[in-house]
Formats: structure tokens, sequence, C-alpha cells
């Protein structure tokens, strides 16, 4: 009943003030004002107040529209983290299919043990080589010696 008379009330000083305004000879103003002024006695002419104050006063209501947010909250975070993932949970088995069938199989590389099965010292290069590496191994093991020095 409150509701009521409220929204008579404001549209009754909506519409003074919009007959002020056109007094004023600001027609389009007036004419919108006017507009916006019989909105609240519409809302109430056809029950939707009414539908409203029930609404807002019933707890069963509130537990719906709680029901409804944790509905919607469950759906967007499913929906987040199924993109983090990669798709569905089929379009991600079939992928993982074909990357199986394309995946070419290396062969196993050996550890890299460092200097375990080698001498301590490098064996001195031949005097016709002129200080030049003969041997590959070598090569690598001052690269294994780096990467093992930094934790790689």
């Amino acid at each position: 009943m409150i509701a009521e008379t409220v929204c008579s009330a404001v549209s009754v000083a909506g519409l003074g003030i919009a007959a002020v305004t056109a007094y004023r000879k600001r027609f389009l103003a007036a004419a919108r004002l006017a507009a916006y002024s019989l909105v609240p006695v519409a809302l109430v002419m056809t029950g939707v107040v009414g539908w409203l104050a029930d609404t807002a006063f019933s707890p069963t209501a509130w537990a719906g529209f709680g029901l409804l947010g944790v509905a919607w909250l469950l759906f967007a975070t499913t929906r987040a983290v199924e993109r983090r993932n990669g798709g569905t949970r089929k379009e991600r088995k079939a992928a993982r299919a074909a990357q199986r069938e394309t995946a070419v199989a290396a062969p196993p590389s050996s550890p890299a043990l460092g200097n375990a099965g080698r001498p301590a010292t490098r064996p001195t290069a031949s005097p016709g080589a002129a200080g030049a590496r003969t041997d590959s191994k070598d090569d690598f093991s001052d690269i294994e010696a780096i990467l093992k020095k930094h934790g790689i």
C-alpha cells in the first residue's frame, strides 16, 4: 500500500515539474519529464510494484536468487577451467590420440654423467695438430660442465 502511494506521489511531482517546464516554453523537455513521471503509476497499475514488493520481502524468493547466483558462478568457473585446459574432454582426448600417432620415437640418449667414464686429465694433442681438438667428446665436455655448474 505504501509503495503505491509513493509511486503516485512521485508521478504527481514529476507531472508538476513537467507543467512548469512546459510553461517556460521547453516543450520537448516537458514531454520527456511527463513520460518519465508516468512510469511509476503505470508500474503500479500493471501489478509490477506489488510483485516486486512481494518478492523483496520473501525469503524464498531471495533463496531462489541466491541459487541462481550459485548456478551462474559454477557455470562461469567450469567454462574458465575448460578454456584453460584446452577444450572439452573429447577434444583433449582426440588431441592426445593425434599426438601419439604423429609422434616419432626418438632414440634414447645416454645420460650426462660428466667425467665418470673419462680420465681426469685431457690427453695432450699431438704436436702436428697444433692445438686443434681431435675428439668430439671433448668438445661437449666443456658444455656439460657449464650446464652442470648451473644445475641444468
